[in-house]
């Protein structure tokens, strides 16, 4: 939006051209988010907490947990609103790459919006009723999914493989099918790794912000033609998006770090994870995102082993699921599980970074 305010002044200063640079917007799409976080997220935990709108808290987990009950919960709405309004704020709204990023982070977000009205207002513990929750998850992925195939390029329908420089396949119609399962996957994956204070929100800044490097350089001719990686016109749009989401997210940090003022809850795990499934898609660098993102997938993976052995065998391979579970119940404190998770995160990210020159 002050994009094209920028535009219009610089006939009259040209100073007001270094609005036009991506660099420049993203930094301040990085600011804008952090500081709407910080701004409004004490009255926002405030009004959560004279509302009762607090966590509950299973009665099989970890009894260190006990005393987050009542915790103010649905701090992830304050994470969606400040990436929309930066990215309205600097992104070139003509972008169609960046419409269907906040398409996806405000679908999935209200689904989890929904999930923990039922649960945290109406007191129902169940929440919104899974095949329901499904259902609606999977008609935004899909949405996604069929519009991105019947308005991509060739370079954009191509299965990059990490590691591999000229295998290139055009999926064809599985570009559909993958695109669902990469979205739809990554938001259930964010949101099992939401268990403990900043465990969830950091990772995705991580990856975030290494799938904004990834944009810029898909987006770049120059860039993409040097690391034979394709070159998608527009995308690079996107840097604007992912450091709104890494704003955001440090905002939120500020108050979810252990011991956690507020959780995001469904609507914001739901939310993020989305839409970083939905730039991986764009930048074409899905397989890439499970590197990237392997914390989201060793919870995920955790829940999926641990539900099928018990009820294959009757027995459980871990204490409990997901694992950061299964090392708290270990023993080991809640800040050292999180601060490892999120080391491993990190050396994660680098590794995917990486791909781009190991070719």
């Amino acid at each position: 939006m002050l994009t094209w305010l920028a535009e219009y002044l610089s006939q009259f200063y040209s100073g007001f051209n270094v609005f036009q640079y991506l660099t420049f917007r993203s930094i301040l799409s990085v600011l804008t988010a952090l500081g709407i976080s910080l701004i409004v997220g004490p009255p926002m935990i405030r009004r959560l907490s004279t509302y009762q709108i607090g966590q509950t808290v299973r009665d099989d987990g970890p009894q260190t947990h006990l005393s987050k009950a009542g915790t103010p919960t649905m701090g992830g709405a304050l994470i969606i609103v400040a990436i929309v309004l930066a990215c309205l704020l600097w992104g070139e709204l003509e972008n169609r790459y960046l419409w269907v990023c906040l398409v996806a982070i405000v679908g999935f977000g209200l689904i989890g919006l929904a999930d923990d009205y039922i649960k945290l207002v109406r007191k129902d513990p169940k929440g919104l009723i899974a095949r329901w929750k499904y259902l609606w998850q999977s008609l935004v992925g899909a949405g996604i999914a069929i519009y991105l195939f019947y308005t991509a390029s060739p370079q954009e329908t191509q299965l990059l493989i990490p590691f591999v420089k000229d295998v290139m396949p055009q999926l064809g119609l599985m570009f559909i099918f993958m695109t669902y399962f990469v979205i739809v996957g990554t938001s259930n994956a964010v949101n099992l790794t939401d268990g403990l204070d900043g465990l969830a929100i950091l990772p995705t800044v991580l990856v975030a912000g290494g799938l904004g490097i990834f944009a810029y350089l898909t987006g770049n001719q120059v860039f993409s033609e040097y690391l034979s990686i394709p070159y998608i016109a527009g995308v690079g749009e996107l840097v604007v998006f992912c450091a709104a989401i890494v704003g955001a997210g440090l905002g939120f940090l500020w108050f979810n770090t252990y011991p956690a003022q507020v959780f995001m809850g469904d609507v914001g795990a739901l939310g993020l994870g989305a839409a970083l499934g939905t730039i991986a898609v764009l930048v074409r660098q899905e397989l890439v995102l499970f590197i990237m993102g392997g914390v989201f997938v060793i919870e995920t993976v955790s829940v999926i082993l641990q539900v099928g052995s018990y009820k294959l065998t009757g027995k459980r391979i871990f204490k409990m699921a997901p694992l950061h579970h299964h090392y708290e119940l270990k023993g080991w404190p809640e800040p050292r599980v999180i601060v490892r998770f999120w080391i491993i995160s990190l050396i994660l990210v680098l590794i995917g970074l990486a791909t781009l020159k190991i070719r």
